[in-house]
């Protein structure tokens, strides 16, 4: 009777003790993900796409965008030519595309970060947030972008970025 009585005090004790174990992961991958929001950040800043290819699980992850109605209305009334191509409401391109362009402009960029959400149950995530997009201390563009990923063997990887773009109807300031 002693033996089962431990063995069951033994059993509810891992019980009670499992929610307490498994609150630790999210905790972690929370602070994982947070750093590789951070690298991705500063990969733009420092115009270095080695350190922001390494976030991605691959270099054909999806990567799109889409242009809000009122930016895209105002683009296309800046076109005067009939016959000149008009912009695409939804887009796609690549990773390695977006980090090079960054690193060829001597303009000096920066993605910034707010209200982020993450949401996962430790092998995959979701990443949303509000971001703006600075060229030279003007704001470009801004949005919301969400990131799905993947937790591998090395670690949390970016699997898809998508992403809405407000562009600002205030020019740059002329320097």
């Amino acid at each position: 009777m002693r033996t089962v009585l431990a063995a069951s005090c033994l059993a509810v004790g891992l019980f009670l003790s499992a929610p307490q174990a498994l609150a630790q992961h999210p905790a972690a991958d929370k602070q994982q993900i947070e750093a590789i929001v951070e690298t991705f950040r500063m990969a733009i800043i420092n115009k270095d796409p080695e350190s922001f290819m390494k976030l991605f699980l691959h270099e054909d992850i999806t990567w799109s965008g889409v242009t809000n109605d009122a930016s895209l209305a105002r683009i296309n009334a800046g076109i005067k030519d009939p016959d000149a191509p008009r912009p695409r409401k939804y887009f796609s391109s690549k990773p390695r595309k977006f980090i090079e362009g960054i690193a060829k402009d001597p303009a000096r960029l920066e993605e910034t970060f707010d209200t982020m959400r993450i949401d996962s149950d430790g092998d995959v995530a979701q990443v949303w947030f509000d971001y703006t997009f600075v060229e030279n201390g003007h704001k470009n563009n801004w949005g919301k972008e969400s990131w799905q990923m993947v937790r591998t063997t090395s670690g949390w990887k970016i699997a898809a970025v998508i992403w809405s773009m407000e562009f600002n109807p205030e020019p740059p300031p002329k320097t």
